[in-house]
């Protein structure tokens, strides 16, 4: 689709896009967040678009080379919300975003330190009493007071919706992979301190951390990004043959079939 047909009737459109610190999910190293700079991406596909990118964090030696990757990717510079460890960043992001609101705030759908909970953008939604889509796979128009968006759906559907404007959309692997981070812009870059109070995240402080241990296994999922990966995953049989028609059955042994699917499918585990 053109790109003319994804702009304002003035011919500027302001976009945020919310940007966290990634971490390498073999070597442990920091770097820009996928899904975040997919969010980036999909933003610098609109027509004429006035984007800027914001952070909410500590302004670390670890987080600025992260936060660089951004600006590589064509900024002169980022927005640094300078908040403490224990911070909670919703406060901050709401106020900033109250000064000036955008029309359009993209976001990935969660962050790959920290928390990780991907609740943010949902409170962050109600703070600023917009609606939210979440799992944007392609941006197809941008009207006035409208946004018209493709979402992705489990099996490579597709949705399309319109969304009144200003609206919270986040991102997940289902949109276009980002462009690669060019190391002079992102050297040359500012990142701008933007002053805001630092809350305590109260609900943090009560927490308890340990090392993380393996997660139970996800009945699979297919989130395809072509036609054809879509079709595939739409015309593709279920896999095993080993199913179970129950007739007649009690409550009890109901909830004993469904305990030995997921056991069987890894979900839950077996108590010895």
């Amino acid at each position: 689709m053109p790109h003319d047909s994804m702009q304002d009737t003035d011919g500027s459109l302001d976009v945020a896009v919310l940007v966290s610190v990634g971490r390498h999910p073999v070597t442990g190293r920091t770097r820009r967040a996928d899904q975040d700079a997919r969010a980036v991406e999909a933003a610098l596909t609109l027509n004429k678009a006035h984007v800027r990118l914001i952070h909410a964090g500590r302004h670390e030696t670890d987080s600025e080379t992260a936060l660089r990757g951004y600006l590589g990717m064509g900024f002169e510079g980022l927005t640094l919300i300078e908040q403490t460890r224990d911070a909670d960043v919703l406060p901050a992001l709401t106020s900033t975003l109250r000064e000036a609101p955008p029309r359009l705030l993209l976001c990935g759908t969660r962050a790959e330190t920290g928390e990780g909970s991907g609740l943010l953008p949902y409170l962050l939604a109600e703070s600023l009493g917009w609606p939210i889509v979440t799992g944007l796979a392609e941006i197809e128009r941008i009207e006035p007071e409208h946004v018209t968006l493709l979402q992705a759906l489990p099996r490579g559907q597709r949705r399309r919706l319109r969304v009144r404007l200003p609206a919270v959309i986040t991102v997940d692997e289902a949109a276009p992979a980002p462009r690669q981070s060019a190391f002079g812009p992102a050297r040359r870059g500012r990142l701008v301190v933007s002053e805001q109070v630092s809350r305590p995240d109260a609900a943090l402080a009560g927490w308890t951390l340990e090392p993380a241990r393996p997660r139970p296994k996800r009945l699979k999922v297919v989130k395809a990004a072509s036609a054809r990966d879509r079709f595939k995953a739409a015309a593709a049989k279920a896999e095993g043959g080993g199913g179970q028609v129950l007739t007649d059955a009690t409550p009890e042994q109901g909830a004993e079939a469904i305990v030995k699917l997921l056991q069987d499918e890894g979900v839950l585990r077996r108590l010895l």
